[in-house]
């Protein structure tokens, strides 16, 4: 009788069932909508980076690298805001614009456009002072400044730098003064009971400390530093203005005047727009705007840091409420 054989430990090669093989497939497939998704995903972020660098070679390089922007034209720099050294307003945006505006062989005239209450004296004597080279190391391209809503206070320093001065008869112009302001706490302080502590190493140092009751010798001191900033400021009115200037007894008390009113006193040369500057005073109508914009890096992230505070103060009012 032969022995009966044992049964083989080898596995049996069989056919995958239905459920395997839908989930193999399954499977596959959606490896493959991945990788086509992440493909997808890649050209699109090659194609914005494409774009942007487009953007900025149609931007810049017609006028940075070639030193070209497409024939004779009237170039404009935009004064806009609060002139201070992190706004767009800022010494260093208007002087780069400016530099771009004459470095260019096709530019024929250059015309500051103006839309500014003023702001820091000290951004705009840099520009006013950056504006007088220019002009002398470009003798043959005039410099106009051309005020659009309000140039005051530090926005008519700019001004003054231009060879002559444009206005519309409603704007605002003038306000040569300087001026400080702030708060005192003191009396409110005194009333809810509460002692301010200030240590100072300095005898001056908590100077016009707003909790602290005001010494006639620290605003004595303010006047004078004020006082002596506003001689500058009129230094370089009368040294861009000259005989222009009317003998307005009032002229640099601060005040400010209409356009209209700013020819009369000599502040304005003329009324008239940028267009109409560039197309009866230059002689060249077509406008090309040599304004440094923020990059898009620096937009962005201003929309982000707004954003983020924005939603900061709105979670701490919602736990306070």
């Amino acid at each position: 009788m032969d022995e009966e054989q044992a049964p083989s430990s080898t596995p049996v090669d069989r056919p995958p069932s239905d459920w395997e093989r839908e989930l193999l497939t399954g499977l596959a497939t959606e490896a493959l909508r991945e990788r086509r998704r992440a493909r997808r995903w890649g050209i699109f972020f090659k194609f914005c980076l494409l774009a942007y660098g487009v953007g900025i070679a149609v931007l810049y390089l017609p006028r940075d690298l070639l030193g070209k922007s497409g024939g004779p034209h009237t170039a404009v720099v935009d004064v806009k805001g609060v002139i201070a050294a992190d706004s767009a307003a800022s010494a260093r945006r208007v002087i780069a614009g400016l530099q771009r505006a004459f470095d260019d062989d096709n530019t024929k005239g250059v015309i500051l456009r103006i839309n500014s209450p003023g702001g820091s004296p000290v951004q705009a004597d840099l520009i006013n002072q950056a504006a007088d080279r220019l002009r002398k190391e470009h003798p043959d391209t005039p410099l106009y400044a051309v005020i659009t809503d309000v140039g005051a206070s530090g926005a008519y320093y700019v001004a003054v730098s231009a060879d002559r001065i444009y206005a519309n008869k409603g704007s605002i112009v003038g306000s040569i003064g300087v001026l400080m302001n702030g708060f005192g706490f003191v009396d409110v302080m005194r009333k809810f009971g509460v002692e301010r502590r200030l240590l100072t190493a300095g005898e001056h140092k908590g100077i016009l400390d707003p909790f602290s009751p005001a010494k006639a010798e620290d605003i004595a001191y303010m006047k004078g530093l004020l006082e002596r900033i506003h001689k500058q400021f009129i230094a370089a009115v009368q040294r861009g203005r000259g005989s222009r200037l009317s003998s307005a007894p009032n002229l640099f008390s601060g005040l400010f005047w209409t356009g209209e009113e700013g020819v009369r006193l000599g502040l304005v040369d003329a009324l008239g727009s940028v267009s109409s500057v560039a197309r009866d005073v230059v002689g060249a109508k077509k406008i090309v705007d040599y304004t440094v914009k923020p990059g898009l890096v620096e937009r962005i992230s201003r929309r982000l840091g707004s954003a983020l505070s924005g939603a900061v103060v709105d979670g701490l009012r919602g736990e306070m409420l």
